[in-house]
């Protein structure tokens, strides 16, 4: 009598759904964003964090992050105190200000004194570079520009001293800065000074952005997750019990931990037989506890004296996700180290899962005339999207067959196997030889074109 269980999982209506958006700037900044907001108030509850200093940031998120889900910050350098002390950028977004605000400024500055200005000071966020192609850009030629770049750390006593000390030396006729209280000193002391902020199409375009954002996250983080994960060689394990008790106990303590890993995640465990578990859950709740997953593969390896093979699937639907599953977990076996691999909704393959080196990368590819040469030189889509995705992370224009085999857990004959074939359709070229410091041939080097 053969047994089928069927999980159905039903999703929320996101329109039923109130995210709280925790806003965070200078009362003016907060205002103006909640005004803006209130064309996107659909599921969405803006809920205003004003400030009086910047570094009041800290407090602010650290006290308050319990009862939001996502933060909106009027500005890069909120953002980055926010940043710092989270230790993570995840949740959080802030209001750009592009060059308009910088040309706005200077049309400002003119208006109010009635006459070219060509002596100003800046501080800004940004790089140098950034502000001299943004004035270039409309042709504003300024003679004498005294810019102070900063982080987010800084104290705006030091900004406000900087652009105090040019107008007092009578080398500037007006100053623009980031800070908002650096603003009401420098007008409080009499200098034509303007405050870079964006503006209220800039502020609509990011919160439009964000909302979307926030939207698309609800939907990815409910999206169905499968966590496969076998224990290997399992027929050899059981036959090599000293004892049938022995090796219910060994059962006993797997399918304990599996429970315990299974209740964090707020999942359903389904035993597939053969060493073979399975754990129904969300994308999002995965996600957050892969410590949990890789503390629990580390526990049965060490408990079976065995590898563990692991394979995460995420999908639209149960079968897309069981698909993606099955194909990860095959892709985990296949590797000479076993580790955690995960295969998302959009084909996205990613190894190492939640380590140093993680490599992500697609197992499809559109350039037509690149899978004409892949077909034709018989090379995986998926290999060489991996290769690639390898020399982006690392960082490497030139690399030896013995980089890949290093670092992408395969023999060196492998390696010099694909290397060869991607040279003879053109897809890669040899471009000089490794000098090396010991005897011995110097190693070939190649690049992909």
């Amino acid at each position: 009598m053969l047994m089928y269980t069927i999980f159905v999982l039903l999703d929320a209506e996101v329109g039923e759904t109130m995210f709280k958006i925790g806003v965070v700037g200078p009362k003016k900044s907060v205002e103006r964003i909640l005004g803006v907001a209130k064309e996107f108030d659909q599921g969405m509850n803006f809920i205003p964090y004003p400030y009086t200093e910047t570094k009041e940031t800290e407090k602010i998120v650290l006290e308050n992050d319990q009862y939001v889900d996502h933060w909106l910050f009027s500005g890069p350098i909120p953002y980055m105190i926010a940043k710092n002390a989270m230790g993570t950028s995840k949740r959080m977004e802030y209001i750009y200000a592009t060059e308009s605000s910088i040309y706005k400024g200077f049309l400002e500055m003119v208006y109010n004194q009635r006459k070219l200005i060509d002596r100003v000071s800046i501080d800004m966020l940004l790089s140098t570079t950034y502000m001299e192609d943004s004035l270039r850009t409309i042709n504003i030629s300024v003679s004498n520009l005294y810019m102070k770049t900063f982080d987010a750390s800084i104290d705006p006593k030091e900004l406000l001293d900087f652009h105090l000390e040019l107008w007092q030396e009578k080398k500037t006729d007006g100053a623009m800065t980031c800070y908002p209280t650096v603003y009401q000193a420098l007008v409080e002391a009499g200098i034509p000074a303007y405050w870079i902020s964006p503006s209220e199409m800039e502020i609509h375009q990011t919160v439009r952005v964000f909302v979307e954002k926030v939207r698309t996250s609800y939907f990815k983080d409910t999206q169905i997750g499968i966590e496969m994960i076998e224990v290997e060689q399992f027929d050899r394990i059981k036959e090599s019990a000293k004892t049938p008790y022995h090796w219910q106990y060994l059962e006993l303590r797997i399918k304990e931990a599996l429970i315990k890993l299974c209740e964090q995640l707020d999942g359903s465990l389904l035993e597939q037989g053969n060493g073979r578990y399975v754990i129904f859950s969300s994308r999002g709740t995965i996600e957050r506890e892969i410590p949990i997953l890789q503390e629990t593969i580390a526990y049965l390896a060490k408990e079976a004296d065995t590898t563990v093979a692991v394979g995460i699937g995420f999908g639209e639907t149960a079968f897309a996700a069981e698909m993606n599953a099955h194909r990860a977990l095959r892709q985990s076996k296949e590797k000479a180290i076993r580790d955690i691999v995960m295969v998302q909704d959009d084909g996205t393959i990613v190894e190492w899962v939640g380590q140093e080196e993680e490599l992500v990368y697609s197992y499809r590819a559109d350039d037509t005339e690149i899978l004409e040469k892949l077909k034709k030189g018989n090379i995986s889509v998926k290999t060489y999207k991996k290769l690639d995705a390898l020399l982006q992370k690392m960082g490497w224009t030139d690399f030896t067959t013995k980089d890949l085999a290093k670092n992408l857990q395969m023999s060196e004959r492998n390696a010099q196997r694909i290397v060869a074939d991607l040279c003879a359709v053109e897809l890669a070229e040899c471009s000089g030889e490794e000098s090396q410091a010991t005897r011995g041939r110097p190693s070939k080097l190649y690049r992909l074109l």
